[in-house]
């Protein structure tokens, strides 16, 4: 069997010395044709490889190169060096893959996240990189973990969908009828789609949230997990062309079970991040620190990653409505003295992220649980409030980021959902068999959406949205 090897992580991890064991990995760095830096991935650390003098010939020497592979066995010994307990004190080296010296892109050095986002490909292979996706993985892990223990079932909802759930019309067409201009047409000059592939429109998804909610009628706790899509034209550090998505949907739920709900979730998945990847975060909260010095000292953030991170855990958060919110905005100085690019001057407008931030950063200093929208800014499938001017709407604001998770008691009524609809110029036809979930046992029930690479990004402290995806797909990019 030629996998024998065993971990670095877990060699490191320990304190016994004097056996015998084979590491596999990369190679880091290699200096005075004597100490190889070896990392395979499990962890953050290098594990110093000893070749000793003699011990290799001239030409598997010259083989040992930044980003080869190789394969090392040898004895466990206590390390003299800095910064690390245990060393491999090698018997055999053998090159597993070559890797050009003067052409691989990663040479030990600093190399600007910019660049990085130009070989991706590559990129796992940094430390910074590395730690990111390290905790992505155990976020997603988390996620599950969650919700399993909560007793909700995984619904895998459909990529391809003919509907448009949030009524925002910016989605990817997914067709197989010719782009030459060949298409069949119909009298008016339209494109039949009646002989496309599906025998209709259709598109890649936005949200699995509509047929979730048909599971939720079924299993009362449903959640999803998986890839949504927005062909959005933002080339921002904050929006991307593919995503994740977590949409959890709860039949006997209102609006405040379902804020509970998310507030637990968040700090579940942070806290699970918090103990399972302790090394890559204190290396992110380090790498974050040095960033801050850069920046002038009123922009610098008041906590490090670590302690941001603490803090949500550990505090619970703040609630409050629209219409409070909006008071805040209206009456502070940041409003008054005209420093927000868009001025909150009515009741009535869409909170913008900077407005979102104010909220949370300047403000109130802790994340924030926004409820009860203006029902002319939100969704069709809201819960219309009392007053006949909101919806049960609610979004959770987050450090850093502004908004990370939206959500809502959903429309039970059936007249209420239609009349709504039709205000809204929703055909009915369209979505008749969502409006069944209303004809047949309808009960309140209520939900969220919370996206996963925003989540990431407020875990690992990086910036840019397109740093914790590993192949970011967005305007004018779809490398890889």
């Amino acid at each position: 069997m030629f996998n024998q090897r065993i971990k670095i992580k877990e060699l490191l991890s320990g304190e016994k010395t004097d056996y015998t064991v084979t590491v596999m990995g990369w190679v880091r760095s290699f200096r005075n044709n004597q100490f190889i830096a070896l990392n395979d991935g499990s962890t953050q650390h290098n594990l110093q490889v000893v070749a000793e003098l003699g011990l290799l010939n001239d030409e598997t020497l010259k083989r040992i190169t930044t980003g080869a592979c190789i394969k090392a066995t040898g004895n466990v010994v206590a390390s003299l060096g800095k910064g690390q307990k245990l060393e491999l004190k090698a018997t055999e080296v053998t090159i597993l893959g070559d890797s050009d010296a003067e052409k691989f892109p990663l040479q030990p050095k600093k190399h600007s996240l910019e660049f990085l986002r130009e070989i991706a490909h590559l990129r796992f292979r940094t430390n910074t990189f590395g730690a990111v996706f390290r905790i992505r993985h155990s976020l997603a892990f988390a996620v599950h973990q969650f919700f399993n223990e909560r007793g909700f079932v995984y619904i895998n909802t459909p990529i391809i969908t003919g509907s448009d759930a949030e009524g925002a019309g910016e989605m990817f067409r997914v067709t197989t009828l010719p782009l030459d201009g060949k298409a069949p047409k119909n009298k008016d000059g339209s494109i039949n789609f009646k002989e496309d592939f599906f025998g209709r429109e259709t598109n890649l998804t936005v949200s699995g949230q509509l047929e979730g909610e048909m599971a939720a009628m079924a299993f009362a706790d449903i959640y999803t997990f998986g890839p949504t899509f927005r062909a959005e034209n933002s080339n921002t550090t904050r929006h991307l062309a593919e995503f994740w998505m977590i949409e959890p949907e709860m039949a006997f739920y209102d609006l405040e079970d379902n804020a509970n709900l998310a507030e637990a979730f968040i700090k579940y998945i942070i806290r699970y991040a918090m103990e399972h990847n302790p090394e890559d975060l204190q290396f992110l909260s380090q790498r974050l620190e040095e960033e801050e010095k850069q920046k002038p000292q009123n922009e610098r953030s008041e906590l490090n990653l670590l302690q941001k991170l603490e803090f949500v855990v550990d505090n619970d958060f703040q609630r409050l409505t629209y219409t409070e919110a909006i008071d805040i905005l209206k009456d502070c100085n940041h409003n008054k003295k005209k420093k927000f690019q868009y001025l909150i001057d009515k009741w009535g407008v869409d909170l913008q992220s900077e407005h979102e931030r104010y909220l949370v950063e300047k403000h109130f200093k802790k994340p924030v649980i926004l409820t009860n929208y203006p029902k002319d800014i939100k969704a069709f499938y809201m819960r219309q409030n009392d007053d006949g001017n909101t919806v049960a709407a609610m979004d959770i604001l987050a450090p850093g980021i502004g908004e990370i998770v939206g959500g809502s008691q959903r429309e039970e009524r059936l007249d209420k959902l239609m009349n709504r609809m039709k205000e809204m110029n929703i055909p009915a036809e369209e979505l008749d068999w969502y409006l069944d979930s209303r004809r047949f046992g309808a009960c309140p029930h209520a939900g969220f959406g919370l996206g996963f690479e925003r989540m990431v990004q407020f875990v690992t402290g990086m910036t840019n949205i397109r740093d914790v995806i590993p192949f970011p797909r967005y305007p004018k990019s779809a490398a890889f």
